[in-house]
């Protein structure tokens, strides 16, 4: 099994990367393999909603110059994907958020290439703004229908300068705990699969409130 991490933090050893090693660890102490790739010092433009992806259904976005569609094919082969940001006025970092909105669109018009993956979401921030930064990312998670495990707290850690999270002993332990947990549910999706057939999947229902 492995999990792919991407940190969207502008500094490659900030404090979301320490975080991601946090909860990685735990993975690796499970036998897992983890990757943390790096998203947010990349150049990304956001999507342009021409909904080419959805016309080919080759797993590719049609917009050129960046390590978008390499990425995808990185979170398709993943048994689980950890998403990890800084907090930039109190949300995704625009990186980040120009990623997430082309890969989440990419693989939910591909038959929702991750739906029953195990999803994490982390966030790392200096002093406010981590739930509403915490919510969009598990915004993704949510509408490609991953599993989501929990930790005994919001999945956020505090520190400003690289580094400082470490002092944040209630975080590390957030972070802790939601390695061991994702390890498990990791497991317990793999032992079940064969055995435990998923729900179909639906097409999915569009209603226009505007008559």
């Amino acid at each position: 099994m492995n999990v792919v991490a991407f940190n969207g933090s502008p500094n490659k050893e900030g404090n979301t990367w320490h975080a991601l090693k946090m909860v990685t660890a735990e993975l690796e102490r499970e036998g897992i393999e983890t990757e943390i790739i790096q998203v947010g010092n990349k150049a990304v433009r956001g999507c342009i909603a021409c909904y080419q992806c959805a016309k080919n259904k080759n797993e590719q976005c049609v917009l050129p110059g960046d390590e978008v569609n390499e990425w995808i094919q990185q979170m398709k082969q993943a048994d689980g994907i950890i998403l990890g940001s800084p907090v930039h006025y109190s949300a995704i970092g625009g990186t980040m958020k120009s990623f997430l909105d082309r890969a989440f669109f990419v693989t939910s018009v591909n038959d929702g290439m991750l739906r029953h993956k195990v999803g994490a979401a982390v966030v790392a921030v200096r002093r406010s703004g981590g739930l509403p930064t915490f919510d969009q990312l598990n915004n993704f998670l949510n509408y490609a229908e991953m599993l989501l495990p929990t930790s005994n707290y919001w999945n956020v850690i505090h520190g400003r300068t690289p580094g400082e999270v470490v002092q944040d002993l209630e975080g590390v332990q957030i972070m802790r705990v939601l390695g061991k947990n994702m390890a498990w549910l990791m497991k317990l999706v793999a032992h079940g699969k064969g055995a435990i057939p998923p729900p179909e999947r639906e097409d999915k229902t569009l209603f226009s409130f505007i008559h």
